[in-house]
């Protein structure tokens, strides 16, 4: 059957550079992708926008609304900005309440965050805190009946961060990209506001992918994005 996925980005570009090929490849096997970026990144994430004379935050933030709509639609799908603000990102109650409410309306089989820990990067941790406590709201206690609607347990996986050697990110997953990097491509053409960034990740997949031969993938692997679990698998077999 097909799943549905939720992917929870802090700015509009995050899940472009870490999980548009996971996305791209979940919605090309027939899946629901739902993307929701807390905020749009307007003020510390939109470098080359600006560079230019007189700018001002809210033309930042509709040009950044139209990338980050482009960008989803290039990988299959739906877009959700809930324009929190960005440096310093915050989610106040209300908003992990509506946070909470997505997760219900799109019930994910499948929960891409970012990782817990980023020294580089005030407000990744704030939207994987978030992401994580919308997603036991969202379930309640696992099954047990409760006062209000809830959801199975998602599976849930940390995409890699930008340096994650800093950021104690550990890979237990590697996603094979190759069949779709093209649309990633596209995805990440669509941000040219960080139009800075786009070959450091073309340069990150083909190195997880030489890395995933050491997994037993062969050399038409040519493009791979990594993850870290952070919830247990349930096997019946080893």
């Amino acid at each position: 059957m097909a799943e549905t996925m939720l992917v929870v980005s802090a700015h509009a570009a995050d899940f472009v550079w870490r999980a548009a090929g996971a996305v791209a490849l979940h919605t090309a096997a027939g899946g629901s992708a739902t993307v929701v970026c807390l905020s749009y990144g307007e003020r510390g994430e939109s470098g080359d926008l600006w560079r230019e004379p007189g700018q001002t935050v809210e033309a930042v933030k509709v040009r950044r609304h139209a990338e980050g709509a482009k960008a989803a639609a290039e990988v299959g799908a739906d877009y959700v900005p809930l324009d929190l603000g960005d440096y310093p990102l915050e989610v106040p109650p209300a908003a992990l309440r509506r946070l909470a409410d997505i997760y219900l309306d799109v019930r994910p089989q499948v929960l891409l965050i970012h990782a817990p820990a980023d020294p580089f990067n005030p407000d990744h941790p704030v939207a994987s805190a978030a992401a994580a406590k919308a997603r036991l709201l969202a379930m309640g206690a696992g099954g047990v009946p409760a006062a209000f609607p809830t959801i199975p347990p998602p599976r849930m996986l940390a995409f890699e961060p930008h340096q994650p050697d800093q950021c104690g990110f550990a890979a237990d997953v590697f996603l094979d990209i190759t069949p779709v990097f093209a649309r990633k491509q596209a995805a990440m053409a669509a941000m040219a506001s960080q139009s800075y960034l786009a070959d450091h990740y073309r340069q990150r997949a083909e190195q997880r992918a030489y890395q995933s031969r050491y997994l037993g993938a062969g050399t038409e692997v040519r493009y791979a994005e990594a993850y870290q679990r952070m919830t247990p698998e349930l096997r019946t077999a080893l």
